[in-house]
């Protein structure tokens, strides 16, 4: 089996100039070409037989002219954190980070790439989380360009190529967590979104390191049951807070009627024995943990 490996473009400086004195002097060349036309045309049209004169100056003119030209198509302009690649006929010569007027040999052909910031939003994806679960998923990616050489030439398109690992990270990663109630200790996707989003990262950190592209922050932006059993979900979820309402009840419930029977007892407010303690128990735990406000009883004769 051959295994063909992938040769990565390794940045390096190009070689270019700062812009400011060039402009400068092929303005001087567009005065100076000016002047020495204009003296052609004055000896020419001052009947002198210099005819070498006049050619040297028009001539001349039109030869300053070209140079300033030529130098005036080298310049170029890069701003804060913006760098552009230098080729010549296809082959890399050079990156430039230097921001400001820049000049570099005219037929060397430039590429602007910005290096700012920027986030992507991902398409809501309808996944299977690790249960097998449909749900809904998003989430904002903030990456950037640190290598211009890798961006531009060993990725066909870097945008469009973070778009697609976005998503195939996404979809790997979900995968391996449940979307509520994992086993044991273990993180779930509602439950623990900043460490998914940490995950996340660092996968598709991994998948665009080859594009000279690095990201800066990942979290999920939707999280959700797929329509078809969001209803089914939302019942569960509904029934399991009422469970866990109800133990708190009774929890709380059994606390105050042991506190009740403790104070009784020891302040010696009225001696009670077992039968009438289990009818004062039924009737507390009936007061506390009933769902409707308790209507109260006047008991006018004895137990018996």
């Amino acid at each position: 089996m051959t295994v063909i490996s992938h040769k990565r473009t390794q940045e390096k400086p190009a070689a270019t100039g700062s812009g400011g004195f060039l402009l400068v002097l092929a303005l001087l060349g567009f005065i100076v070409a000016g002047w020495m036309v204009i003296q052609g045309i004055v000896i020419a049209e001052s009947g002198a037989a210099d005819d070498l004169a006049i050619v040297l100056n028009i001539g001349g003119g039109v030869v300053v002219t070209l140079v300033a030209i030529l130098i005036l198509s080298g310049l170029y302009s890069i701003q804060q954190n913006e760098s552009t690649a230098i080729t010549l006929f296809g082959n890399y010569k050079g990156t430039d980070k230097r921001p400001g007027l820049r000049w570099v040999v005219p037929w060397y052909s430039r590429k602007k790439i910005s290096l700012r910031v920027r986030n992507v939003t991902s398409q809501t994806l309808k996944v299977n989380d690790k249960k097998g679960n449909p749900i809904e998923i998003a989430a904002v990616i903030v990456w950037r360009v640190v290598d211009t050489a890798q961006a531009l030439f060993d990725v066909d398109n870097y945008e469009t190529f973070v778009n697609i690992q976005i998503e195939t990270s996404l979809r790997e990663i979900t995968s391996h967590f449940a979307y509520d109630h994992g086993e044991g200790d273990e993180p779930t996707l509602r439950a623990d979104g900043v460490k998914v989003g940490e995950m996340l990262q660092a996968r598709l950190q991994e998948r665009v390191a080859i594009a000279g592209l690095t990201v800066d922050e990942a979290r999920l932006s939707h999280l959700a049951y797929a329509p078809e059993i969001a209803s089914s979900m939302l019942r569960r979820q509904q029934a399991e807070a009422v469970l866990e309402a109800r133990a708190m009840i009774v929890h709380g419930a059994v606390s105050m009627v042991e506190s009740a029977l403790q104070q009784l007892s020891e302040r010696d407010i009225v001696t009670l024995d077992d039968e009438r303690k289990a009818a004062m128990v039924s009737n507390l735990l009936v007061v506390l943990c009933a769902d409707r406000e308790a209507q109260p009883v006047v008991n006018a004769g004895s137990l018996y």
